[in-house]
């Protein structure tokens, strides 16, 4: 469970101030899409933006849990899957018009979710890359596209990558490699409308569905004792740098990779 204090000091640090030069509360209100923004990392940021006073549109799979998260933060709920083109194009007549960050949060490891493969069975190999490249890059390229011409001058674009993207983890690790390589192709194409797009790679992150359970005490502490200061993430520490690219001050920030993982892996 995410801290109300914890959340609140990151959506502070991000509130537009109302404009006393005309002594009214005028807030410029932004519309932000987050897609797999039910659970975990997701969540966390779309309460974020939610907080800063933002307009939010959260996406995923699963209506009942989406829904249920959207009430509790104030967001709109959008259900569809993101890897499925037919899926992303029937939600887009739901779908805001007008979109002024989107974060691409919609994936995992599918390997979680799929028995082993033999190394001979060749069918089920590609189809357990596929099933990760899809997850975790098609995704984001899927909405980013179908979003593209509904972005405004100066939007921001955010894809939550993974440290595997550096240190492996197969099909996994392939696929959130994948992502940086589009992003640093989406930055150049986007960049002529001062539209940023760039890479949140996090390390371990607790608290989150990522690992269905399969972590061990002995994985985190083998994790946290590769970090420089000593502790796993939280979804926070991701949410609170998502803030900050989206915002006007990272306007000179574009096709870059942002790790977030305390110095387990140096990006450099």
């Amino acid at each position: 469970m995410r801290s109300t204090s914890s959340s609140m000091s990151i959506s502070s640090c991000y509130r537009r101030p109302p404009d006393t030069t005309l002594g009214l509360k005028e807030i410029a209100v932004r519309t932000v899409v987050v897609t797999g923004g039910a659970t975990g990392i997701g969540h966390a940021v779309a309460q974020a933006f939610a907080e800063a006073g933002d307009r939010v549109v959260i996406t995923g799979r699963r209506e009942s849990l989406l829904t249920d998260a959207a009430e509790r933060i104030g967001a709109t709920a959008v259900a569809f899957d993101a890897a499925d083109p037919t899926s992303v194009a029937a939600a887009l007549p739901l779908l805001p018009t007008r979109v002024d960050v989107l974060v691409n949060n919609a994936g995992g490891n599918t390997n979680f979710d799929r028995s082993e493969a033999a190394d001979d069975d060749l069918a089920a190999v590609a189809e357990r890359w596929r099933a990760n490249l899809d997850a975790n890059l098609m995704s984001a390229v899927l909405v980013t596209a179908a979003l593209a011409s509904r972005f405004t001058d100066n939007a921001r674009v955010v894809t939550i990558g993974s440290i595997a993207a550096r240190q492996g983890a197969g099909s996994y690790g392939a696929a959130k490699a994948a992502v940086e390589a589009w992003t640093a192709s989406l930055a150049s194409q986007l960049g002529p409308r001062g539209i940023t797009a760039n890479v949140v790679a996090p390390g371990l992150i607790v608290a989150t569905e990522f690992f269905r359970g399969r972590m061990t005490d002995e994985g985190i502490r083998q994790r946290v004792a590769a970090t420089r200061n000593g502790r796993a993430g939280t979804t926070d520490d991701v949410a609170a740098t998502v803030l900050f690219l989206a915002s006007q001050a990272a306007g000179h920030l574009t096709g870059q990779v942002i790790h977030v993982n305390g110095g387990a892996y140096l990006g450099r």
